[in-house]
C-alpha cells in the first residue's frame, strides 16, 4: 500500500526549502536594515525653529536645542509645549522610517500561503 501525503523521504519538499531560504534571507536583511536605522538621526523643530529635538532610530532622545528667545521664565508652559511637539514629531519621523523599512522587507510576502 502506497503512502499518502507527508513529506518525501528526503525531508522538506523543494518549495518549502525555497521558502525557508527566502525567509532566512529576509530575516538577515531585516536585521541589517534595523541596525542601519538605529544609527540614523531624526530631527524636528517647533516654534519656527526655536526648539529642535533629535532622536535616534532607537527612538531615544539624543539632544534638545533651544534658542535663547524661547526661554522665557514667565512662559514656561509654552517652552514645555514646544519641546513636547518637537520630540513627538521627531519620534514620528523615526517611526515612519521604521514602518517604511518593514514595508520594503515584507512587501513580497503577499503571495505566501500562510
Amino acid at each position: 500500500m502506497a503512502k499518502r501525503g507527508g513529506f518525501p523521504a528526503g525531508g522538506m519538499p523543494g518549495n518549502m526549502a525555497n521558502l525557508m531560504k527566502q525567509a532566512q534571507r529576509m530575516q538577515r536583511q531585516m536585521e541589517e536594515g534595523q541596525k542601519e536605522l538605529e544609527t540614523k538621526e531624526f530631527v524636528a523643530a517647533a516654534g519656527g525653529g526655536a526648539v529642535e529635538v533629535a532622536v535616534s532610530g532607537k527612538k531615544e532622545i539624543l539632544r534638545v536645542k533651544l534658542s535663547e528667545e524661547v526661554v522665557d521664565p514667565d512662559d514656561i508652559e509654552m517652552l514645555q509645549d514646544l519641546i513636547v511637539a518637537a520630540a513627538n514629531e521627531a519620534l514620528r519621523k523615526a517611526e515612519e522610517a521604521s514602518a517604511e523599512l518593514m514595508g520594503k522587507m515584507t512587501g513580497g510576502l503577499g503571495g505566501l500561503p500562510f
